[in-house]
């Protein structure tokens, strides 16, 4: 195909004030990367922490963006096992060192020389963007499409998160019913646990969307659990909720914190803690996360319910992120 030289792309240029929808040059791929055509880029609540700035440090100017579906247009001279055409998804870890202490005992999400798509690497809210092909997931052209772009954040985070809940959890809390949530409950329900499914007070859409996914139970996070639970996924931003969830949750239970920023977590008795409860958060992801994950969803048929957004109407998608709006993920589309 004959490439364009320029393209669009919606600029991080400044907190608190909107993206930006700029004509930049067409990026030029380096010798271990490959240049992505992007079929569409899910808005997710991480990028909401960014452009608000509550994550600090990102790159700037930034095009931001990590859950990127496309389609490769040309690679670099190092290149290998990819090849134009191929259907790729791009997500948020996009580089390691391979030789730190964490790389070199297969926790590369805590590498100290990481690199982060849409955050300290530009990401896919424009028409193309460039990857480095290591890091992207080679998909089947079932998923070129927008209904598969919140699998690469929502889909593999709430994946990491349900792993570290453990095997023998049957009855899981999931607090904050989005993107993630939405997903993740297909994937649970699927091996025969049962979810109970927490949403910010009044949100009656939120609620009966996750009864219609097949949760046991749905109501406000200020309620109690209706039965005690064997493990919790935090996805709402909100310290409050891990004292609740350690109420909620039985002896030996797991809360998982699933997101990458929360507010600050208010003191709470030890007693709730006590008998070996823990808390953890998640930190990134993995490469062997994306890989088991996709080769669950195959067995999984997972469907996810998207809100759709021109990609000069980004701003618009972040606000209704911000606002609660959004009923399943919310995807930008770059046709």
């Amino acid at each position: 195909m004959n490439l364009p030289a320029t393209m669009q792309a919606m600029i991080f240029e400044t907190v608190g004030q909107p993206l930006v929808y700029k004509t930049l040059s067409l990026p030029v791929p380096a010798a271990t990367q490959v240049l992505v055509k992007v079929i569409a880029c899910g808005v997710c609540r991480t990028d909401l922490h960014i452009v608000d700035g509550e994550l600090e440090h990102p790159k700037l100017p930034l095009i931001p963006g990590h859950e990127i579906i496309g389609v490769i247009v040309k690679i670099g001279s190092e290149v290998t096992k990819l090849n134009k055409g191929d259907t790729v998804g791009i997500p948020w870890l996009g580089f390691t060192c391979g030789q730190c202490k964490y790389c070199m005992r297969g926790q590369e999400n805590l590498c100290v020389q990481a690199g982060f798509t849409g955050y300290t690497i530009d990401g896919g809210y424009a028409e193309y963007t460039v990857a480095d092909y290591r890091y992207c997931f080679p998909l089947t052209p079932q998923y070129a499409n927008a209904a598969s772009a919140p699998l690469l954040c929502a889909g593999l985070i709430g994946y990491r998160s349900y792993r570290m809940i453990g095997e023998y959890a049957e009855k899981i809390g999931i607090y904050g019913f989005g993107a993630a949530a939405h997903i993740l409950i297909q994937v649970a329900i699927r091996q025969g646990r049962k979810i109970f499914a927490f949403t910010r007070p009044g949100d009656k859409k939120a609620q009966q969307f996750a009864m219609q996914l097949g949760a046991q139970w749905t109501g406000d996070s200020s309620q109690p659990s209706p039965e005690p639970l064997d493990a919790a996924i935090i996805f709402a931003p909100a310290g409050e909720l891990v004292p609740k969830a350690l109420q909620d949750t039985d002896k030996g239970g797991i809360i998982v914190c699933g997101g990458i920023h929360m507010s600050d977590i208010p003191s709470f008795p030890y007693k709730w803690l006590w008998n070996e409860r823990m808390i953890r958060s998640v930190a990134n992801l993995t490469r062997e996360d994306g890989e088991a994950f996709f080769k669950q969803i195959i067995e999984t048929s997972i469907q996810t319910e998207t809100q759709l957004y021109p990609l000069y109407k980004a701003n618009d998608a972040l606000n209704d992120l911000r606002n609660g709006r959004i009923h399943g993920a919310a995807v930008l589309t770059m046709d």
